[in-house]
């Protein structure tokens, strides 16, 4: 029997291991740990990252982890986002523009007051680029389930920035269709304040879950981009929407919402594992989980801002169930989310 000749086609998908960008294989000297996650004893996660905090000078307060690697800024933006929406003739109140800074939860709040945006400037849910998409919240997704009523777009948790958006290119007479195009006017602004305030280069950009443009930062530049937004007074306005409202920015129950409403501050999360804060005349900090947990980012930076802002004892108690989450084994604690934050002070 002749032997069989190896065939040189693909006959299914490679195995062969793929080489991976630059950015995602650098040296890992640099981990930092932000927390790990215990059960029963044993540590059973550890969560690398990257803290910095900086002051209204642009100049670093304390920092841990690699502060030069990149990551997209992901809804983290929207702050600044909104600052150009509004620059260019969205003419937003503090609710609106509290939602155009929003992931918000979906709720018929959330829909009624994006579609008012909308309707104002005679536009409607078809005009928004956003994909349909699900609430965002348990309990509005359970609602729009039961309803059979399927995803929206106006459901979606970008639609707030959105229609945002479209107002701007309304009033400035800009296409609609277009917006999302990393060349529209509007882009390419955003582009440009966020480069300025971080004085880091953000391309190339990405594309978004939302599909707008995904902005580059790092550690250091994030943290000097919120440090902006708490003192800056050209981002004032979103600032004062954001800590006015942070339900409406981001829920309840959940990191950036309580920073904002303990603190004098604004918060924004992003997918992917990483947060923004804004303390008001006094500071920026940026946290980025590597693992993209956004229960470990939180943490981070709410123990990051214990050992910096020194908050009050009711401060403390505010937020120690998110600095410190319980882990459940049947109907017992079993361990806990333990920030381990080692910060290198400047």
């Amino acid at each position: 029997m002749g032997s069989r000749r190896r065939s040189s086609r693909a006959t299914g998908p490679s195995t062969a291991p793929q080489r991976l960008p630059a950015d995602a294989v650098r040296a890992t000297s640099v981990a930092a740990a932000l927390a790990v996650r215990t059960r029963s004893g044993l540590v059973e996660t550890l969560h690398d990252g990257v803290f910095a905090a900086a002051d209204l000078d642009g100049d670093l307060i304390a920092h841990t982890g690699d502060l030069e690697r990149p990551f997209f800024l992901r809804s983290s933006a929207k702050p600044f986002q909104a600052v150009i929406a509004q620059e260019n003739g969205a003419d937003l109140d503090l609710l609106q523009l509290a939602l155009a800074s929003a992931s918000h939860d979906g709720d018929p709040v959330h829909v009624s007051l994006i579609a008012g945006m909308l309707h104002e400037f005679e536009l409607g849910e078809s005009d928004l680029k956003c994909p349909p998409d699900w609430p965002l919240g348990t309990r509005a997704r359970a609602r729009a389930l039961a309803s059979g009523e399927g995803k929206r777009r106006i459901t979606h948790n970008c639609s707030g920035k959105h229609a945002a958006w479209l107002r701007a290119c309304v009033a400035r007479g800009w296409p609609t269709e277009t917006y999302l195009e990393p060349s529209h006017p509007l882009q390419t602004q955003i582009v440009e304040l966020v480069a300025e305030l971080g004085g880091f280069a953000v391309e190339p950009v990405g594309v978004d879950g939302c599909g707008a443009p995904v902005l580059r930062t790092n550690g250091r530049a994030m943290a000097v981009m919120f440090a902006r937004l708490a003192s800056d007074e050209r981002l004032r306005e979103v600032y004062r929407a954001m800590h006015t409202y942070p339900a409406l920015v981001s829920g309840t129950g959940n990191g950036d919402a309580s920073i904002a409403t303990t603190f004098d501050a604004a918060a924004k999360r992003g997918a992917a594992g990483c947060i923004g804060v804004a303390v008001r005349d006094q500071l920026g900090l940026a946290v980025k989980s590597w693992d993209g947990r956004e229960d470990v980012a939180s943490a981070a930076a709410i123990a990051g801002l214990s050992q910096i802002a020194r908050p009050s004892a009711y401060q403390d108690r505010a937020l120690s169930a998110l600095v410190r989450p319980e882990i459940r084994g049947g109907d017992e604690v079993v361990g806990h989310l333990e920030p381990m934050l080692e910060l290198e002070w400047a």
